[in-house]
């Protein structure tokens, strides 16, 4: 997944106009966009919107269900309502470790048994950062759960509970404590061997800060990026979509290899790579595949 858009689930205009956006996800938001008392209407918008889409997977965007916490209180009603519906994953906010993820593995578990849903086959993306307390259990994802499929970050529930002035300086950079979120976000998930997404860019407006924001999360890692408005998508996909030059380099590692199997290092127009870049390489690929590119 390059993009994931997120939609509010009680906005049925919004929800239609998102399936044909050219975002590779579709979130339908149970949580921060939705007031206490949308909340039940927003259920039966989101439950009715999934029901409602009769094409598989690989022909539509993937639809997520960003849940709330489990803190809340609202979680069980949340996936009463949607798992019938069958969403493709659910987006748990507000994670602190593996054990977050453990707790509604179970419970997804047992809804899937009363509702005749394969087990394991709604999947988790969590976000990893947005209270303190998850940024010590950061590296407790690993083996969670065969559901976790990716680890997102969050700065704006972050900067409340610490009770920060900004996240962001007037260059619109992260500040240090969020920086640091982003890198365990990228730790935690290759830990867990899962997909990175990184975090929205509210200033949705602003195509070039989104672009630079891309191009950085790219650089360093992330395979995708969430957005919050339509008009965002095309350029993430464009920049979480692999080159043609990117591509082609890969391949050529690849083949080096091959060509010479008990080979630690090989040289490529005359510069050297060792055995880590085939699994780069053989990571890029499977995105290029993703989107069609090979």
């Amino acid at each position: 997944m390059r993009s994931l858009l997120f939609v509010p689930a009680d906005s049925p205009g919004k929800l239609g106009k998102a399936l044909g956006c050219g975002a590779d996800a579709i979130i339908l938001d149970l949580e921060d966009s939705i007031s206490p008392e949308r909340k039940e209407a927003a259920r039966a918008g989101a439950a009715g919107f999934l029901l409602a889409q009769t094409l598989s997977a690989p022909e539509r965007p993937r639809l997520i269900v960003r849940v709330n916490g489990l803190a809340t209180g609202l979680i069980d009603a949340d996936l009463d309502a949607i798992v019938p519906a069958r969403p493709d994953a659910i987006m748990l906010p507000k994670v602190e470790g593996g054990a977050s993820v453990v707790h509604v593995d179970a419970k997804l578990t047992a809804r899937e048994a009363l509702h005749g849903v394969a087990e394991g086959s709604i999947r988790i993306v969590a976000i990893a950062t947005e209270t303190a307390p998850a940024l010590f259990l950061a590296g407790t994802y690993r083996g969670a759960s065969q559901r976790l499929v990716a680890l997102t970050w969050g700065a704006e529930d972050l900067s409340a509970e610490l009770g920060a002035e900004a996240n962001r300086d007037a260059q619109g950079h992260f500040l240090d404590p969020y920086r640091l979120a982003r890198t365990l976000c990228i730790a935690a998930a290759a830990a867990a061997e899962v997909q990175a997404l990184d975090t929205v860019y509210v200033d949705f407006r602003n195509e070039a800060g989104l672009r630079r924001e891309c191009e950085e999360a790219r650089r360093d890692g992330f395979t995708g990026k969430m957005a919050i408005h339509p008009g965002q998508v095309a350029t993430i996909n464009e920049v979480f979509t692999p080159t043609p030059a990117a591509i082609a380099k890969a391949q050529a590692i690849i083949a080096a290899f091959a060509a010479c199997p008990g080979a630690g290092v090989v040289s490529i127009e005359d510069v050297m790579y060792d055995r880590p870049h085939i699994a780069k390489a053989e990571r890029l690929l499977a995105r290029a595949k993703a989107a069609g590119l090979v």
